[in-house]
């Protein structure tokens, strides 16, 4: 049965199903309307997207045990937890990631959803830090064997491997992660550059990244709100 049709029992109806909503009369419509309700990005923001795994990313997605894995298809919008043993997305090049896909339910919801529309988001976690990964490429499946017998754990391997080819790769500031008290008191792994040298290497030096960090307590304070 084609998963996309109404009634699906496992996918649903699509992205319209739940019917239209309320008027809202303070909707946000427009982007002029957004413009006043936010300050603009100050420069430092915009600047700090690179568009390749530098070496001080590659040691963040080393250290990660937990990504989520955002995708988009004829169904609407699924956002999917993945995790193992810290580095297991790998990098096979400075513009490509592998991700094992581990047995799960079955239901592939992004997997499907990589098949109609390639493009993909993630969001790479580490117990401790507070700042987050930020990586948006296009995404194939593929079953290769060599792949496949590469990221086999107690002698399973996974039925496919994710390939995302980098376009966008970004550090989100710990604001989130310190509000929501996530991590607790959990130390901050050594092996996980600060978000100054972070961002120093991706914005070609632009930021000091010592003073960066020495700054970072009080400017998350005083921007928390």
């Amino acid at each position: 049965m084609d998963s996309t049709i109404p009634g699906d029992p496992i996918h649903g109806a699509g992205p319209s199903s739940a019917g239209p909503s309320p008027a809202d009369p303070f909707a946000v419509t427009t982007l002029e309307q957004l413009a006043t309700l936010y300050d603009p990005p100050r420069e430092l923001v915009l600047k700090k997207v690179t568009h390749r795994l530098e070496p001080r990313t590659l040691a963040f997605i080393a250290a990660a045990p937990f990504a989520i894995l955002a995708t988009v298809g004829p169904n609407g919008v699924h956002a999917t937890p993945r995790g193992d043993a810290p580095g297991f997305i790998e990098a096979l090049d400075d513009r490509t990631l592998a991700l094992p896909d581990r047995r799960g339910n079955n239901r592939l919801d992004g997997l499907r959803d990589i098949i109609a529309n390639p493009a993909v988001a993630l969001l790479f976690l580490v117990p401790g830090v507070g700042e987050a990964l930020r990586v948006n490429g296009i995404a194939r499946i593929t079953a290769d064997p060599a792949l496949r017998a590469r990221f086999a754990v107690q002698g399973k391997e996974p039925a496919t491997v994710i390939l995302v080819t980098v376009g966008e790769v970004y550090m989100q500031c710990a604001k989130a992660v310190l509000r929501s008290k996530l991590w607790g008191g959990r130390d901050r792994p050594g092996t996980v550059p600060s978000m100054g040298e972070m961002m120093a290497a991706h914005t070609g030096g632009l930021v000091e990244p010592v003073r960066y960090d020495a700054e970072a307590p009080q400017r998350l304070r005083d921007t928390m709100y």
